[in-house]
């Protein structure tokens, strides 16, 4: 499934007050870096947040699933990101709020050792 360019369009715009926004196409989709630390997908017309085991709660609340994607052998796999709220697609003030936890998130995740080669 193709991304909605404009929506990572808003959403670099919406956070440029706060740091840089960058993307790269991955698997159909877009990852969104923040200053370079993973916080977002693009996904469709969605955008899903990085959440944790710190911020789960708040995205439970919020009534925000998780992402899932359905492979063509039939099987599922979840990841911890979860759909932002409607909000985010039309107040600035919500996609601020939302995008940080997601950077948060992303900020405190285990970094990756670079691969030896």
């Amino acid at each position: 499934m193709a991304f909605d360019a404009g929506l990572v369009d808003w959403a670099t715009e919406a956070l440029e007050q706060m740091g840089t926004v960058s993307f790269r196409k991955m698997m159909g989709g877009a990852t969104l870096y923040f200053d370079g630390t993973i916080f977002a997908i693009a996904s469709g017309d969605a955008l899903w947040f990085k959440a944790d085991a710190q911020s789960n709660a708040l995205w439970d609340e919020a009534g925000c699933e998780r992402f899932s994607m359905t492979f063509s052998d039939g099987r599922v796999d979840t990841m911890n990101y979860r759909r932002a709220p409607a909000d985010v697609y039309d107040d600035l003030d919500a996609m601020r709020e939302w995008a940080a936890l997601g950077i948060a998130a992303g900020l405190r995740a285990p970094k990756k050792k670079p691969k030896k080669g």
